[in-house]
């Protein structure tokens, strides 16, 4: 799930409910305060709705805002190009969260029942460096929010937007210091419906679940601004949308996520949800999305990935590097490798999330591709959240 941020999202709302009581204009009510156990596992505060069944999905309304649930992302990755050859990946992930299921009713502008957290980070492959940034504000004052007409969805100069000259297209926007993006985006590929008809269960107990769609390949160009100095770039770009109140189950650690896009026309997702014995959880799905836009859905048990390599973070812990992943049924086997071994985010939930190399075969015919990996849970225990100057 690139875009299955729901592990990191869900720490994020202990963290922006401390936010939220530090920069309070009245006292916190009761209702609004959140436990480590509310904000982790999957017990919903009441008041909000879950995603429990399959339901009908409407576009473009579905990419605006859903606030009758907890939480909502719109997660974009990347890779890009430039003329002459230099690499370029980058994701830029939108965070609404919902502190209370009814908005407060006081007089003060800055009062919002609406927290809203961004990741942005940039990845140069040929500078060998990884750039990463994280922004919060509240949903008033326009510091940040989302619309569905026309689409936009902000933090503070973070942006996605309908291109005011093309509906049929978006800008993004992001910048920090001297490193920023600004990409038009345009979809090669229709909206894909992932789960059942857009329901993602993630683990067995009712409302554990998201809704989820995927835009797996957009065509992309624009600029990308590094040490102050614009490039020109192309590319292909990913939209992971997911909007949920409660996902991940008490026996689930992390995850492994794969988004891929093949040279042939097709792309391949892949999430693997790790138990905390070490296993794979049977909710563990994924989809391959033909060239003419059709899908074939992909069980735990049609994917194997195995570890080629490891990396080792300066900060601690250990991440899988390079991996194997193979659908027997396709006679289909990928290698999968990071573009730099170090895209690891010390932002307020740390993880691992960069843009890979794909090399394979299938029936004998070579494959090539790039791609996505975000890797959660295998910072150790108790290793807070920090800040690396790139």
């Amino acid at each position: 799930m690139r875009r299955l941020a729901l592990f990191v999202l869900a720490a994020a709302v202990l963290l922006v409910a401390i936010l939220w009581w530090v920069l309070r204009p009245a006292p916190m009510p009761p209702e609004a305060r959140l436990d480590v156990g509310a904000a982790l596992g999957g017990v919903a505060d009441a008041g909000f709705a879950r995603a429990e069944a399959p339901r009908a999905f409407r576009f473009p309304a579905d990419h605006g805002p859903h606030p009758a649930f907890r939480n909502e992302w719109w997660y974009f990755t990347g890779n890009l190009v430039a003329a002459d050859g230099r690499r370029y990946g980058y994701e830029l992930s939108l965070f609404r969260v919902a502190l209370t299921p009814q908005a407060p009713q006081r007089a003060s502008a800055w009062a919002s029942n609406q927290v809203y957290m961004g990741h942005f980070a940039l990845t140069d492959a040929s500078g060998q460096k990884f750039h990463f940034f994280e922004r919060f504000a509240r949903g008033a004052l326009g510091l940040a929010g989302a619309r569905g007409a026309p689409f936009a969805v902000w933090i503070e100069d973070w942006r996605v937007e309908v291109d005011a000259a093309d509906p049929a297209c978006w800008r993004l926007t992001a910048a920090a210091g001297d490193t920023g993006v600004a990409l038009r985006l345009t979809p090669a590929k229709a909206v894909v419906l992932q789960g059942e008809r857009g329901l993602s269960r993630k683990s067995a107990e009712p409302g554990n679940a998201s809704y989820y769609y995927s835009i797996p390949r957009l065509d992309t160009e624009g600029t990308v601004t590094i040490a102050g100095r614009p490039v020109a770039v192309r590319g292909s770009s990913w939209l992971d949308r997911e909007w949920s109140t409660s996902a991940l189950g008490p026996d689930q650690a992390g995850w492994d996520w794969f988004a891929l896009q093949l040279d042939d026309g097709r792309e391949l997702m892949v999430y693997q949800l790790r138990r905390r014995d070490g296993g794979i959880d049977p909710f563990s799905t994924g989809v391959v999305i033909h060239g003419d836009g059709g899908s074939t859905p992909l069980r735990a048990q049609d994917v194997t990935v195995d570890v080629l390599e490891r990396w080792t973070s300066p900060r601690g812990g250990v991440y899988p590097a390079r991996w194997r992943l193979a659908v027997p049924a396709l006679d289909l086997v990928l290698d999968i490798k990071p573009v730099l071994a170090d895209q690891e985010l010390m932002v307020s939930v740390r993880y691992w999330e960069g843009a890979v190399d794909v090399r394979g075969v299938e029936r004998g015919r070579a494959l090539r591709g790039v791609g996505y990996v975000e890797l959660t849970g295998y910072a150790p225990a108790g290793s807070g959240p920090g800040r690396r100057q790139p």
